[in-house]
């Protein structure tokens, strides 16, 4: 199996990336997931992956792929099987969305292939969830989404996320850690 890196690109480790990248530990598992850029000591990472002080842009790795919504071509998976890391940029997304990818990530990685799951923004930990599906023999054009979902908070309030989620058996693949934090929350 491939080794699913995040290169943390936030100041901090907030806890909806803490909750994100629990899921993609259980999604990938801990063995084949890689947190790079970690510029202060994070015991919550290292239990879920492998922890890299240093950006994954200073490891030149070999047949790896960086996952960009701006990549002109759709990861497919014949050539998913064909590469040994995957690379997503750890970024909470913005609405509309800023497309930090390419800047910030793409643009420092020089002999990474690049390619896209969709144009439409996910979560990291869906994008990882795609990824792999992809990597698994799924055509990303049989996959089911859902753009934009609501979190029902109580009988008065709900809340949007804007943002693109896999439908797994006609549900969305979203994280429990993450609905509780958000039915907990005060004020959005």
């Amino acid at each position: 199996m491939a080794i699913y890196i995040i290169e943390h690109l936030e100041p901090r480790a907030y806890k909806w990336c803490l909750m994100e990248y629990g899921n993609i530990s259980r999604i990938v598992g801990k063995e084949n997931l890689w947190f790079t850029n970690i510029k202060r000591k994070n015991k919550n990472l290292e239990k879920i992956g492998r922890v890299f002080r240093d950006s994954v842009e200073k490891m030149n790795l070999k047949n790896a792929c960086v996952l960009d919504p701006e990549a002109e071509q759709i990861l497919n998976p014949k050539e998913a099987k064909q590469f040994d890391y995957f690379i997503f940029g750890g970024i909470l997304g913005d609405n509309p969305p800023r497309k930090r990818t390419t800047p910030e990530l793409t643009s420092k990685i020089k002999d990474a292939e690049v390619r896209n799951i969709g144009k439409e923004q996910f979560s990291t930990d869906n994008a990882v969830f795609v990824t792999s599906e992809i990597a698994k023999g799924i055509s990303f054009d049989k996959m089911k989404f859902i753009d934009t979902l609501t979190i029902k908070i109580n009988d008065i309030e709900s809340v949007d996320l804007p943002y693109r989620y896999p439908l797994i058996n006609g549900k969305p693949q979203i994280s429990e850690a993450l609905i509780s934090f958000l039915k907990r929350k005060k004020g959005f």
